[in-house]
């Protein structure tokens, strides 16, 4: 799983732990990979070092090879990859800050797709799998508040549906979750929109979905609507609202 160290995708882990899952978390920080592997332990009732870690940064696709690869000799092998991790910042920084707004680019879409594509072999070489990757109901439409980050996502949410068109034939099932707001550190300090989620109930979704194969799960669910709305509104009114 990568990116379980923190809001959603810890969340996730916790209740993939608490369930009875053999687990092995990747993320670019050793100290809070640790911190995590201990958490889910203890909640779990396992025993120390039952949960392994290797270092996987987003920004280092270079790794992403020798992290899977370690997962597979600690697991013995395993039929699910989660993919919670990212960056984010609000248009107007990204704006404001084109090199950051370059590395949000490549870690959200061109990264994280060479990441799926290692999982995805892996997981065909076993015969399939569950492929879980986080895009974004703003990849829906292009949107004045989400120009670059929403960008990102719609590449993200093509990619995972063509893997899905390509590959469901061959047991590889591929679940592109597609949250709206969530309460967490990622979003501190920026204004709560109506129907905002929390990083517990959003797992419980993706764990739902996890377990059903649905090809796409939007979190909370009222967004499966809201966005249904968006998509249909013409481009004129689309200049013209905030949304």
């Amino acid at each position: 799983m990568l990116g379980a160290t923190k809001g959603i995708g810890r969340a996730v882990a916790r209740q993939l732990a608490a369930r009875g899952d053999a687990l092995f978390l990747l993320g670019r920080d050793p100290t809070d990979l640790a911190a995590s592997a201990r958490d889910l332990e203890i909640r779990a009732g396992r025993a120390e070092g039952s949960v392994g870690t290797a270092p996987c940064d987003l920004e280092r696709p270079d790794d992403f090879g020798a992290a899977l690869d370690s997962a597979e000799l600690v697991l013995g092998g395993f039929d699910t990859v989660v993919v919670t991790a990212g960056l984010f910042a609000p248009q107007d920084r990204l704006e404001a800050d084109p090199r950051f707004a370059r590395r949000l680019l490549t870690a959200d879409f061109a990264n994280t797709v060479v990441f799926c594509e290692e999982a995805r072999r892996k997981l065909l070489a076993r015969g399939g799998g569950t492929l879980c990757v986080f895009s974004s109901v703003a990849g829906e439409r292009g949107r004045k508040p989400v120009v670059l980050y929403g960008a990102a996502k719609a590449g993200l949410t093509h990619y995972l549906e063509g893997l899905d068109h390509k590959f469901h034939d061959k047991g590889l099932r591929v679940i592109c979750v597609k949250p709206g707001f969530v309460r967490t550190g990622m979003t501190a300090g920026l204004p709560t929109p109506p129907f905002a989620g929390e990083p517990e109930g959003v797992a419980r979704d993706v764990v739902r979905a996890i377990d059903r194969g649905t090809p796409v799960a939007y979190t909370p669910g009222i967004w499966r609507l809201i966005m249904l709305v968006i998509r249909m509104l013409p481009r004129l009114v689309m200049r013209k609202i905030g949304f």
